[in-house]
């Protein structure tokens, strides 16, 4: 039985993550947080009994506590919630799939207990990869990536030589304002950039990647990621968000995953 927590399990990537543990009856859920949906989080809790869980704020984990005074559950708020979920002694991997540099302090503290990470948090490795992935060499620890270009950069270096790695190709859609000249992008508002193509995300990464901004975190993550030097990072604008993303090998041939979007 492989135990998870879940920082940000009412997101995107977070709610994704529960579908999977309902289909596979060897993984269980020890420990859930997110920001301030309680309705969700209480059917989550409800759901998948976990022992420890999370909210930002202490009116939100009172309104969540009062909604479960029938179960057995501790809700402790803010950063003392998260960073006691990460060390929980009953976990073997955390899953992190908050939003922000918020996620750095429980990661750290997540590999120091032995605890491998499956990321979906940027921000930990744009801001802190200098710290996070040394550390996880030094424990010992699995840093897993969770979002599809890293993913599938990953999957195909698997059996692979790094050091045979001509250049990582990292995928972009070019987002919903693809083509437009300056004069159309006058007028554009943020429900224009929420309108991404192909993709289903949160509110952030969607206005991120109609700036492109999202791209050049992806590019500094992965940087650190796979320790390769920047100029062996290459973005290649593919509208169709069918090759998630690819690995160039000195020999020219060319390793990649491929996938319908989620739209």
């Amino acid at each position: 039985m492989k135990k998870i927590a879940i920082l940000g399990s009412t997101g995107s990537i977070g709610t994704q993550t529960l579908e999977i543990v309902r289909d596979n009856s060897d993984l269980q859920v020890v420990a859930l947080a997110a920001g301030s949906n309680v309705e969700l989080m209480e059917k989550q809790v409800r759901e998948f009994k976990p022992r420890l869980v999370s909210l930002q704020s202490e009116a939100a984990c009172k309104d969540l506590a009062d909604r479960l005074k029938d179960m057995q559950v501790t809700i402790v708020p803010g950063m003392d919630g998260l960073i006691q979920i990460a060390e929980m002694e009953e976990s073997d991997i955390l899953v992190t799939a908050i939003v922000g540099m918020i996620g750095i302090r429980p990661t750290i503290a997540a590999i120091k207990k032995g605890k491998d990470i499956a990321l979906a948090n940027k921000e930990t490795l744009v801001t802190a990869g200098h710290i996070i992935m040394p550390l996880a060499a030094q424990m010992g620890v699995s840093i897993l990536p969770v979002d599809s270009e890293h993913s599938a950069i990953f999957q195909s270096m698997q059996g692979e030589k790094k050091e045979q790695v001509s250049k990582l190709l990292i995928t972009a859609s070019g987002g919903p304002f693809r083509g437009r000249t300056r004069e159309q992008l006058a007028d554009i508002r943020v429900e224009d950039a929420l309108k991404h193509p192909n993709w289903s995300m949160g509110s952030k990464i969607t206005i991120d990647s109609a700036t492109m901004m999202n791209k050049g975190l992806e590019v500094i993550e992965a940087r650190w990621l796979f320790d390769v030097p920047l100029e062996k990072i290459q973005v290649v604008v593919h509208p169709q968000s069918i090759l998630h993303s690819a690995v160039e090998y000195m020999d020219s041939s060319v390793i990649g995953q491929m996938g319908n979007p989620d739209m």
